[in-house]
């Protein structure tokens, strides 16, 4: 059972985490789940929609609507499984991965501005020091 300091800092962690990454993806121009799809496929490769479902813990339908509409916008393309002829993998196309970077480097930029205009020279050390402490948490 964790202590009540450890519960309380867990509290107001979750809490700032959730309202940064809230306001973060305001910067956003792509639809999160869409985003979220680019994501994937950036990180795991070509992919079949029903793994790419799986992956966002989605029904097979509201994937293929999303890859539907990932298709439309030339930032996905679809080709045949190179073992399964029944199938097909969904992959980045250049221009999803321009778009990709493009969503990213919103995000990063508001955040780096953020830092700078908010945080004094300390806060900054402070806050990169916690970003590591962060990265172990998330991996545990």
């Amino acid at each position: 059972m964790p202590t009540t300091e450890a519960a309380a800092i867990a509290a107001e962690l979750r809490t700032a985490m959730g309202k940064l990454t809230r306001r973060v993806k305001h910067e956003d121009r792509i639809p999160l789940g869409q985003v979220a799809v680019l994501g994937a496929l950036d990180r795991n490769g070509a992919m079949t929609t029903s793994d790419l479902a799986a992956d966002q813990r989605v029904r097979p339908q509201s994937m293929a609507r999303a890859v539907g509409l990932l298709m439309e916008q030339d930032l996905v393309t679809r080709r045949a499984h190179p073992t399964d002829g029944r199938k097909s993998l969904v992959e980045l196309s250049d221009a999803g991965r321009d778009a990709l970077e493009a969503e990213r480097g919103r995000r990063v930029g508001w955040l780096a501005q953020a830092i700078e205009s908010e945080l004094t020279d300390e806060e900054r050390e402070l806050l990169a020091r916690s970003a590591t402490l962060l990265e172990r948490l998330a991996t545990r």
